[in-house]
Order: C-alpha cells, then structure tokens, then sequence
C-alpha cells in the first residue's frame, strides 16, 4: 500500500507545475520621470544614472533577450517644476532633444505622455511625435501623430500597450484636446477579445485616478504609474493588476519579468538594476551628448568644475583648485548614533576644499557655552567660507554665531543633546499608530519598556495629526487606556495597530466597561492626558517619522522596524 500511494505521488507530481512548464516568458525594460537627466546625478552617494550608461545596459540586455520591450512611462522632458536640472528654455530643449534622440538609438517601443511633454509648447510635442521610433502613445490625447495603443508580438505572447495621459496637461497643451479616459474599459475589453494576452497601461493620472481606473477595469495586467508613491506601493499588486513605478530620474533601469501562458499572466517579478559608475557608457550615446549644460555636470573630486559652453558637443569642463576652508566637527564620545561622515561628504561637494578638524565635545565646552550649541553633531566654519564663490547660495544653511558660522539644525539633522540630563535606560520612542508597520513595531520594542509618544502637536485648544481628526481621536482613547487600564494598554495597542480603521475600539480592551474611556477621551481628562504624552516631542524636535531617544540625549531614527537584535544592541552598548 506505502509503495502504491509513492507512485501515484510520483505520477501526479509534474502534472502540478504543467502551467509553468508551458508557460512563456516576457522581459519588459522600462524609466519614467527622467525628466530628461541625461547625465548621472549629482548625489553624494551611489552617482547613478545617466543615458549613456542606460544604452550600454540596453544592449546587454538585448544579447541575453533578444526580443524585449523597451518603454517610458512618461515626463521624459526637460523643464517643469521637478526638473531639478533646469537652465533656462533654450538649454532644456536642447537637452529634451538629446534625450529623446538617446531614446530613439536605444530602440524604445514607445513611450507614454505627460504633461511634462507639452513644457516647451505643442510645436516642440508634435515634432518628435511624428517620429516612428519610439511610438507616443495616449488613447485620450486627440492628435493625429499619437497612436492610442499598439500591440506587439513578444516571445510568442501578443501584448497590448495603451498610454494614457493626465486630462491636467491640457493647461499646457495649447488647444490639443485631453479626454477623460472613460472609453478605456472597452478598449481594454476589445484588445482581449483580439487576442492580447497582457495588456499593459502607460499611465500619467494621479495616485487616486489610477487605483479608481484599476478597480473598475479588471483586465489590464500592469499598470506603469509616474506619480511619486510611497515605499509600500513598491512592486505591489492590486486585485490582478500589478502596479508599477520607475525609478526617480533614470537612477535605475527597471526589469519586469512576466510568465504567460494560455493568454493568463501567471507571475510578473519585478526588479530594478543600478545604473552604476561600474556600467561603461555606450559610445554611440556619447558621441550625440555635451560635455555638460551647467556646472553641477562637472564633477571631480577636490575640485570646483565651471561648464563652457555649455549644452553644445564642444562644450568642456574646466576644473579649478577650491578655497582651502577648516570644517571644525564636534561630537561626543559616548554619542552611540552620532555619524557625521554623511553631512560631511555633503558639505565637501558644495565646498571641495574642506579640510575636517573633529574635536570631542569635552574639550569644546568653552565653544560649545560661546556658540549656545545645544545638540551635537555641529558642524563650524570660520568667516573665511564668506571667501568661497559657492558661499552666496548656500548662506541660507548657516547661522553666524560668535564670529562664527554653525550649519543649522535642519540641515545637519541632531543625534545627541548636550543640556539635556542623562537618564540611563531611559527609552522614549516617537511613533504614529496610523503607520502600516506600528503592529509589528509595537511588537518589537514592547521587551524594551519605553514610555510612547504619540506623533501629534497641539494646534491652540486643538491637537493635529498625519491622520487627521481620527487619529487624534484615537490617541484621546489610547491615553485615557493607559490611565484606566493600564495592563491591558500594550495590548489594546497592537490590537488597535492592526485594525486601525475598524470604529470597533472597544473590541481591543476585552469586553471590560468602556463607558470611561469615552467620557475621558471626549473631555478634558483626555486632553490634559494626551497634552502630557507629546510634551516631550516638540523638546527634541520631533514631529514626524520614527524616532528613539535614548538615556534622554541621543536620538536617532529608522526606516522601517528595526530588529530586536538591532535595538538591544544599541540600548546596551
């Protein structure tokens, strides 16, 4: 009987992963929000970027899938309020116009649009929509040199591209009309019915547009969406949508990879590949592309570089030994989260020639009383920085103290309080209970016994938060839990964490008489209590984000939840 029942496994073992036997396999490279940034970014770390570098990427791909699609979302012009990068209009179509010729030697299939598009008037749009390399797509942009969608033939699977546009560009379209895309739901309809088995949207509406159009049309695959979303939209997946976002600027070439079969999308894995100093760039890019078209496009290490010419192919950068400046850091010893080495790195690509002096806090008590420093790390400079020709624009970060300029707190960020007295094992951590992640959170650090503080500020007779009105009606009931029933305010806590939208509160505490929560949360009780637990906030400075402080003098924060490991190892050190 054992070795019937092995056999029979045996046998119906291939039979469960037939599909994917079967199934065809699709590469689909995409950007969006380039806005045209030809060159790397001018960040102080991890410089990526950059056309060039992108086409040498391209083709590597191509060697290893042969018959990939290429495609942009959308805003891949220059100009606009999000161009960081911006000169003036002559400077950026010129460079609008180098990106768009990249575009076309990379063999781009086709690629949305956005408002961004119509920057430089409808003239500028129409003359690179007449091209055929790459295809401009938009089903609600009335124009006779735009294709509503286009349908491919990739590895055997047929894939249906729709682009469509954000009715807000036609403040800047000049008369060429933007529908609202109603009509998209029996295109998408008719495509299936024609045979396409993906259907694939490049779309430039806004975050709520979108969600709205993916509830009510079920058949589109994956939505490619500009819109700058948070880092839990990342890679997510509404109903049988996939929903997608390029990366910021062109920093990274992002890789779907789609697994079809019987005209279904199985799985849609999605990947994003640095454009790194370590990809050589692509010299049919480089032949098309000035030297620079400002002075941020010219970077060298310890020196000051001026573009000339800028914007033309012969333009070139001239590089200049900086003045000789003295950064003086001071910091403490026992300071666990203190690292200035980031806003240092910073400070030296706006002054090259710093050279740093670090001085512990116990042998600066004298500058640290005559400057009124009151957290730590500072950061100082003589008046010799007035010398620097980079010092009129970024005076605005410094403050003169004592003959002295100290960079401000909201620039350098804070990591230990000198006046504040020390309270060894003290723990405070700064937290909204709105967050996705404050249940996994609560759970982490509930071992750790902090005092909680809620991220909320008092408005005159008023509180506001993030979450508006119900979050602070909310932490009305939570601290009003911590008076009345304290043992059970950790787990009303997590309860409520996960369940933040339900209006069944009282569910968390267990069946025990609320009708006093209510009275104190909804009078005076709960105001005087909830004014208490955030007095400590606007102390240290703390109004969003998540944030610890330990021993009543260093404070730090996270991105995301840290591990028990990770917190227990700072709080005992």
């Amino acid at each position: 009987m054992k070795a019937f029942k092995v056999a029979l496994f045996v046998l119906i073992l291939p039979l469960l992963n037939v599909a994917s036997l079967y199934a065809k396999e699709v590469t689909i490279l995409y950007t969006g929000n380039t806005h045209a940034m030809v060159y790397p970014c001018s960040c102080p770390f991890e410089r990526d970027g950059g056309i060039a570098r992108r086409a040498s990427l391209v083709k590597e791909m191509r060697k290893k899938y042969p018959r990939l699609l290429l495609l942009d979302c959308g805003s891949f012009t220059a100009g606009g309020i999000l161009d960081e990068y911006s000169q003036n209009i002559k400077l950026d179509m010129q460079r609008s116009e180098v990106n768009i010729r990249a575009m076309e030697l990379m063999r781009y299939d086709a690629v949305g649009i956005s408002g961004d598009e119509f920057n430089f008037g409808k003239d500028f749009f129409l003359k690179n929509a007449r091209k055929s390399n790459p295809v401009f797509l938009s089903v609600n942009l009335e124009s006779g040199k735009v294709e509503p969608y286009i349908v491919k033939q990739v590895s055997g699977v047929k894939i249906a591209i729709i682009g469509l546009t954000d009715p807000a560009a036609s403040q800047r379209s000049e008369g060429l009309k933007i529908a609202t895309p109603l009509l998209i739901d029996d295109l998408v309809r008719g495509l299936k019915k024609e045979g396409a088995e993906v259907v694939v949207v490049l779309s430039t509406l806004n975050r709520s547009e979108n969600l709205d159009l993916i509830s009510r049309v079920k058949d589109i695959d994956v939505l490619f969406a500009t819109y700058n979303a948070g880092k839990e939209e990342e890679e997510s997946k509404i109903g049988s949508t996939f929903l997608v976002h390029p990366s910021w600027q062109g920093r990274k070439l992002g890789k779907l990879s789609l697994e079809v079969n019987n005209g279904r999308l199985l799985s849609c894995k999605n990947e994003e590949i640095r454009l790194s100093d370590k990809i050589k760039d692509d010299r049919g890019i480089t032949a098309i592309l000035p030297r620079c078209y400002s002075d941020a496009n010219c970077t060298k290490e310890g020196f000051i570089g001026s573009c000339q010419k800028p914007g033309e192919l012969s333009s070139s950068c001239v590089f200049t030994e900086p003045n000789k400046l003295r950064l003086v850091v001071v910091s403490a010893k026992d300071c666990l989260v203190c690292n200035p080495e980031p806003v240092i790195e910073q400070l030296k690509r706006q002054f090259p020639g710093i050279s740093t002096e670090y001085i512990d806090s116990e042998r600066a008590q004298d500058l640290i009383e005559d400057l009124a420093i009151d957290a730590l790390p500072a950061y100082i400079f003589s008046r010799e920085v007035e010398k620097d020709p980079n010092f009129e624009s970024f005076k605005a970060n410094l403050e003169l103290r004592g003959g002295l300029y100290l960079l401000k707190q909201q620039v350098s960020g804070l990591s230990y309080f000198v006046n504040r007295p020390v309270e060894k094992g003290k723990f405070d951590l700064f937290f909204s209970l709105f967050d996705k992640d404050a249940a996994s959170l609560l759970s982490v650090v509930r071992g750790f016994s902090p005092e909680l503080h809620f991220l909320a500020v008092e408005k005159g007779r008023d509180f506001e938060a993030k979450g508006g009105q119900p979050e602070i009606e909310e932490y009305l009931r939570c601290v009003c839990v911590q008076k009345y029933y304290p043992q059970r305010f950790w787990n009303y806590l997590i309860c409520r964490a996960r369940n933040i939208n339900s209006s069944w509160w009282d569910d968390c505490l267990g069946g025990v008489d609320t009708q006093n929560i209510r009275n104190c949360a909804k009078g005076s009780e709960g105001r005087s209590l909830l004014k208490k637990n955030i007095s400590l906030n606007k102390e240290v400075q703390v109004s969003l984000g998540l944030s610890y402080l330990l021993d009543n003098r260093q404070i730090f924060s996270s991105r995301g939840v840290p591990s028990k490991e990770e917190l227990r190892k700072i709080i005992k050190e």
